[in-house]
């Protein structure tokens, strides 16, 4: 039984971080219907730039994280204005776009790594803590903020989603771009909503992962792919969806090693999301809407 509330307290962990990687995946890719795998630097980005604000710039933590929320917000419109709206203005197609993805991701990683050398780094906030025990679980104060504040985010984002004029324009643009157009919705304006949202929400997944983990440039693509097949598990077209598939992705993977080596847990991700990618792409619970170029 003690096994069982430990793994099942370790999948809800884990999938609160990938939850919030898969919804900010799913913001961008319902509005701009390419794969933005650029995603995964934002996530790096996110523990870079507190590590950087708060233990070289010694500034306070809680305006070290706000100024952290603010610059990946900021990095995501860079991302968008600067690199895919240029390309999108000359007629790319989605191939295109998903290969310069793949060009930010590599120039980001590289770019954290001149700044900040290669060797693993830690931010130092937080000392370790003994865990608590919660209905048979040992869970660490740092490991249930986790989760808490994962929760509260994505629970904010829903009613954003689905209770503001912003989340209104954002379903419509990622329902029909061209019918949103004609009622006077600007969809460039809400794409590059949905990328600043997007990424901050990478980055609060960089600075959770990183008060609880070591730092490495490469961190984000990991966390980036996990992210993306927590979506595909869920349906990417949909960012509920992707919330649901994600916390599936972390029970099924830490249920998964309960019979496999520990090793064995990234494989578990990708055999499930090629499963999904061939079997039913669209998700458990997204809609089929395809990919435009």
């Amino acid at each position: 039984m003690a096994i069982l509330a430990q793994l099942t307290a370790n999948g809800i962990i884990a999938g609160s971080i990938y939850a919030l990687v898969a919804c900010g995946f799913s913001l961008i890719f319902t509005t701009t219907r390419f794969i933005h795998f650029a995603h995964g630097v934002a996530v790096a980005a996110g523990a870079y730039l507190l590590l950087a604000l708060f233990s070289s710039l010694h500034l306070p933590f809680i305006v070290a994280v706000v100024g952290t929320l603010i610059l990946s917000a900021a990095l995501g419109v860079l991302m968008h204005r600067g690199i895919y709206v240029p390309l999108q203005n000359r007629k790319a197609s989605s191939v295109v776009l998903l290969i310069s993805s793949l060009g930010i991701l590599i120039f980001g990683e590289n770019l954290i790594q001149l700044l900040f050398g290669a060797n693993v780094r830690t931010i130092g906030y937080l000392p370790a803590s003994r865990g608590m025990d919660i209905i048979g679980a040992i869970i660490t104060p740092l490991q249930l903020t986790i989760i808490i504040i994962s929760i509260i985010l994505l629970a904010l984002l829903f009613v954003l989603m689905y209770k503001t004029n912003v989340g209104r324009n954002l379903r419509a643009v990622a329902d029909n771009k061209e019918l949103a157009a004609i009622i006077g919705i600007n969809h460039r304006k809400v794409t590059t909503i949905a990328f600043a949202l997007g990424t901050m929400l990478a980055g609060v997944a960089g600075i959770l992962i990183g008060l609880e983990q070591n730092l490495e440039p490469t961190m984000g693509t990991r966390l980036m792919l996990k992210g993306f097949t927590g979506a595909v598990v869920g349906g990417v077209s949909s960012v509920p969806a992707s919330i649901l598939g994600s916390y599936i992705l972390g029970l099924v993977e830490n249920f998964g090693i309960w019979y496999l080596p520990s090793g064995y847990k990234d494989a578990i991700a990708f055999v499930l999301l090629f499963l999904f990618l061939l079997v039913k792409p669209a998700g458990l619970f997204g809609k089929d809407k395809g990919v435009k170029g």
